[in-house]
């Protein structure tokens, strides 16, 4: 599982891409709409590519929790430990009922 400077590291790259602008110093605190000046589409765009690029899906209600880089980070930290615990562990069979 990345972990969450590397995660930093991709969202930074996709932003740079889907925005052509720099973001050399890409703090949580930082507000994507005012901060990073993204818009709706922007946000569902790169959340798209974030979803491709780690293989996993996240829901309507997780992309209105999304207003700071932070969220985005512990967000997808979450969603990366959950499928990588969902897809580690071998589901066991229910005993049967004696």
């Amino acid at each position: 599982m990345p972990d969450r400077e590397t995660i930093r590291k991709t969202l930074i790259e996709l932003l740079e891409a889907d925005t052509g602008e720099k973001y050399p110093n890409l703090d949580d605190a930082t507000n994507l709409r005012e901060g990073l000046g993204l818009d709706s589409v922007d946000v569902v765009s790169v959340v798209s590519q974030i979803e491709r690029q780690y293989r996993i899906r996240l829901t309507h209600q997780d992309l209105e929790t999304l207003a700071t880089v932070a969220d985005v980070l512990n967000l997808l930290e979450k969603k990366l430990s959950d499928s990588t615990a969902s897809t580690a562990l071998p589901s066991s069979p229910e005993a049967p009922a004696a």
